[in-house]
């Protein structure tokens, strides 16, 4: 996996976003996504807000998903499986960049046809923690008809990234404006902030 996280960070260190393909594995992947469908089925999701739990406001025509937080306390297998997995990724990054990460906090996210979430940034005003965004798609056979990219805004130019099945972004949070382009179909992910 040592592999994989060096992808992931050194193409953050070339371009303010790391993107890496297999950060889950197709087995974890395809698990994870019958866990976050099992939860849409029984309406377990939720509406998602802006904001954190001091200031928060659910508002539809900034953002259309759902979410559902994970924790291990929920004694699932395979989101255990993904915290060992973050708890590595973690402990090598801090060990290779100092980054002095000390939690995360992440959720299923599913998107219906037709939602998007639009341009923000993911540090909060009034708490500092999120160190840095990670985003691990759960979207099989993802097609570019399919929309639902990831548009991330730099300075002086735009970077659209697909949501494709077992690929994972990353980059700080406070650095960059992002928005989810309309989907044109259901769109899975796991979405989540490694926090000081």
């Amino acid at each position: 996996m040592e592999k994989i996280f060096d992808c992931l960070i050194d193409s953050y260190i070339d371009n303010q976003v790391g993107v890496t393909e297999n950060f889950l594995s197709i087995s974890l992947s395809a698990h994870l996504k019958d866990n976050l469908i099992s939860l849409f089925q029984n309406k377990k999701l939720v509406n998602a807000g802006v904001g954190n739990k001091i200031i928060v406001n659910q508002d539809k025509l900034i953002r259309s998903d759902v979410i559902y937080w994970l924790d291990r306390k929920h004694n699932n297998q395979y989101e255990n499986d993904f915290f060992d997995l973050m708890d590595n990724f973690v402990l090598h990054l801090n060990s290779t960049c100092y980054t002095g990460i000390t939690g995360y906090e992440f959720h299923y996210t599913l998107y219906e046809t037709g939602s998007f979430y639009k341009k923000h940034i993911d540090q909060f005003k009034n708490n500092g923690s999120r160190q840095y965004s990670m985003i691990m798609y759960l979207n099989a056979n993802w097609k570019i008809e399919d929309g639902g990219e990831l548009r991330i805004y730099h300075e002086d130019t735009e970077q659209d990234i697909s949501p494709s099945n077992g690929k994972s972004v990353f980059f700080k949070s406070s650095a960059l404006a992002h928005e989810v382009l309309v989907t044109n179909k259901q769109r899975m992910s796991i979405t989540g902030w490694l926090k000081i």
